[in-house]
């Protein structure tokens, strides 16, 4: 099971990209839990993740998300603008998975 968190300001814009992860990972026959959440619950959400991505309207809080989830080996990451814009669930599935690889 591959966990990936997505977050953003409030954890909507974000739920539609979910869905198009979700689906692409089926395709795949991957079996994954994708969540998305607003950054105010970032802290109590993070450790139960293997990876965090970050909309493009929370990127500037990179540096601090990252620091406090490398503590627990959680890698953190801005989803590049133009996948998340076009809604490309496959490409942005593939960057989790890449980020997850790297680290275990």
């Amino acid at each position: 099971m591959v966990r990936i968190m997505l977050c953003c300001s409030a954890g909507m814009s974000t739920s539609m990209l979910v869905r198009k992860m979700v689906e692409a990972a089926k395709e795949r026959g991957l079996e994954v839990d994708i969540e998305a959440y607003g950054v105010a619950e970032f802290d109590s959400q993070f450790p139960h993740y293997q990876a965090v991505l970050l909309g493009p309207q929370v990127k500037y809080m990179l540096k601090t998300l990252s620091e406090k989830a490398a503590v627990q080996g959680i890698p953190v990451q801005p989803i590049d603008p133009m996948d998340y814009g076009m809604q490309r669930g496959d490409k942005v599935l593939d960057f989790a998975l890449s980020m997850i690889n790297a680290v275990h």
